[in-house]
């Protein structure tokens, strides 16, 4: 194991109402882990406290060795260069156009030159699926799976060590949420990337998910692979993956549930 981010006893609170009690997790090099959960559970909290948006109240997050806790806004600027991240919903600026949505981190980070970033922005979109002119749309004029890609270009800008997906299927056809499975471990193989994803995808947890992590009751109720995962007993586990659409759906890799 070797892990990149470890999370350690983080308690989150928004008022009176507590999200996290004790939340604990490690996610290692090069792997594609899952986040999933009943609603509420704090999923997206927690990624956002692993990309230093927010703060827990308590507990410790590290991330590539760096603690967040009382980090210095150089140190952080510095590891922010080193993650990508594609929101649920894309996130991109609509009245950019996708080449000027995936230069926006170029600009901020890096010193390197229009022509250069002009390369950059079309090796992205080829990377990513996309055809060289799609940079000069805007999103408005795009599909959800287009959307979806383009976002991906733009979380690859600067060739991060991490990256980060919340509900990156949603929204999808069926076709087009297996061919961005498809996409996601192509470019953790070709990349050598970490990615953590927020699912709920049955489909993406069975096939690309390598290990995962169940939120509920405020603590993360079971952790590891997905063999790992269906050993607990937990009444959200329980209900997620042995129900009968789920046994018959994936029968062949959900045996003596």
């Amino acid at each position: 194991m070797n892990p990149v981010i470890e999370v350690e006893g983080i308690v989150t609170r928004f008022g009176e109402r507590t999200i996290h009690d004790g939340v604990n997790l490690h996610i290692n090099k090069n792997e594609i882990y899952g986040i999933l959960g009943e609603s509420g559970s704090g999923k997206s909290v927690l990624m956002k406290e692993m990309i230093m948006l927010l703060e827990p109240n308590e507990g410790k997050v590290s991330v590539l060795g760096t603690a967040l806790n009382g980090i210095s806004f150089k140190e952080a600027q510095t590891l922010r260069t080193q993650w990508g991240v594609l929101f649920q919903f894309g996130a991109l600026f609509s009245s950019l156009t996708i080449a000027e949505n995936i230069e926006v981190q170029l600009k901020e980070y890096t010193n390197i030159s229009q022509k250069m970033r002009t390369k950059l922005v079309s090796s992205k979109l080829a990377l990513v699926g996309l055809d060289p002119h799609v940079g000069t749309l805007y999103p408005s004029e795009l599909s959800g799976g287009m959307v979806k890609r383009a976002a991906l270009a733009r979380a690859l800008a600067i060739e991060p060590k991490l990256l980060f997906l919340d509900e990156p299927t949603s929204g999808l056809d069926p076709i087009g949420a297996r061919n961005f499975d498809a996409l996601i471990v192509e470019l953790r193989d070709l990349l050598g990337i970490t990615v953590v994803m927020i699912t709920h995808d049955l489909e993406s947890i069975f096939s690309i998910v390598d290990r995962m992590a169940v939120l509920a009751d405020k603590h993360v109720v079971a952790e590891g692979s997905i063999e790992n995962v269906l050993q607990s007993k937990h009444p959200f586990v329980e209900a997620f993956f042995k129900n009968e659409y789920t046994k018959e759906r994936f029968k062949e890799k959900i045996k003596d549930v």
